[in-house]
């Protein structure tokens, strides 16, 4: 099929008024007034064409979670982020004992990078804990948070079939730091719930972390004599998940993180729980309880339990708090992709990746999915 007459999402970071081919599950060619003989048409007149999103860090929505360790659980999730354009996700535990860790990873292992035609693709698994400082545990069950330990690592890697790609860790626990130097040889290490200082964090990221788990959540603060581990990210130039669902991080914070990181290194992400999609009500994360009021998601202890807002909306809610459009369309898109590396196959509207698109209204709103080179639904046309 080819799509016409929209303003494109390039490489580069600029719209252009290009046309876009597919030919089966891939992005065959972009250009100028492409010939459209024999092919489906679809007119993106007045609209935005970007790339699928992804979304690194989900645990669940429409009551499903991806801890519940089921093909059925991540079905629902697949099919309520593909309905959201959200074409690709990596699914996200919590802290938990091992056995039931080890289950979720082999539960998981046959619907990674299994396509289905109405389910977002499931790319791999995130390991969020159990690996954390009890101090900054947030909605992580306390009964289930250890120091790290690698060779219990090495068997939730055997029983995914290889398919973590990054897990959550705190350095300044015991073995903390070796356990990175080791771990990030198998996949992409982020700093999570964790109270490690400036020192610590910067150590961390030189022994092979990348990434830093939901700024500001789950962290010392950021001060001018204690910048922690949101200064050492800025220092190292990792990758750094935001939560932008207006509940988790101030507006100002936000616009704050694109200008001090820079675009290139903002992966917006939902973190979302079961409750994301439902109304509100009382729910659960990770074996504790959940009540959910309008956007906010809390445990018992007040703590936020992950949100309740789709990625999408997530950057919506960026532009609409003064982000540029091309930035945010880079933090749900490129940027995760590059921070786990899958940006050779999905994350950009670029010839041989994957026919994976999206157009939306000057307002944002999904008018059509294309998800690998066919059609989803169609609100706009020739």
């Amino acid at each position: 099929m080819i799509i016409k007459n929209g303003n494109l999402f390039c490489d580069d970071g600029e719209f252009r008024k290009y046309d876009i081919e597919t030919n089966g599950e891939v992005i065959s060619a972009i250009g100028e007034s492409l010939s459209c003989d024999n092919l489906e048409i679809a007119d993106a007149q007045d609209c935005y064409v970007i790339p699928g999103l992804l979304d690194i860090h989900s645990h669940g929505s429409m009551g499903a979670d991806f801890c519940d360790g089921t093909s059925d659980a991540i079905e629902k999730i697949a099919k309520f982020q593909l309905k959201n354009g959200v074409t690709s996700f990596l699914g996200t535990t919590m802290s938990l004992p091992e056995g039931q860790l080890t289950d979720i990873c082999t539960a998981a292992e046959p619907f990674v990078n299994k396509e289905y035609p109405d389910r977002a693709v499931l790319r791999g698994i995130h390991l969020e804990g159990p690996f954390f400082n009890q101090s900054k545990r947030g909605a992580q069950n306390p009964d289930y948070i250890i120091n790290p330990d690698y060779d219990m690592f090495l068997r939730l890697i055997d029983a995914s079939g290889e398919t973590v790609r990054i897990i959550a860790v705190a350095p300044e626990l015991d073995g903390g730091l070796d356990f990175i130097k080791f771990a990030s040889l198998d996949c992409k290490i982020s700093i999570g719930h964790s109270s490690a200082d400036y020192e610590t964090a910067c150590s961390a990221y030189l022994g092979g972390a990348n990434h830093a788990t939901h700024l500001f959540n789950g962290m010392t603060p950021f001060s001018h004599r204690e910048p922690g581990i949101i200064g050492a990210a800025f220092d190292y130039g990792v990758y750094v998940e935001l939560i932008a669902d207006g509940i988790h991080v101030h507006p100002s914070a936000v616009r704050a993180v694109f200008k001090l990181y820079g675009d290139d290194k903002v992966c917006l992400i939902s973190d979302s729980m079961r409750a994301c999609g439902l109304e509100d009500g009382s729910y659960d994360l990770g074996g504790q309880a959940v009540t959910v009021i309008g956007k906010e998601a809390r445990v018992a202890d007040g703590s936020l339990a992950g949100s309740v807002t789709p990625l999408t909306d997530c950057m919506r809610n960026a532009v609409s708090f003064g982000v540029p459009l091309a930035s945010a369309i880079k933090s749900v898109t490129i940027n995760p992709a590059k921070s786990v590396g899958l940006d050779n196959e999905i994350g950009s509207l670029t010839t041989g990746k994957r026919a994976d698109i999206l157009v939306l209204d000057k307002d944002l709103n999904l008018k059509q999915i294309i998800f690998g080179g066919n059609p989803i639904f169609i609100f706009c046309g020739p």
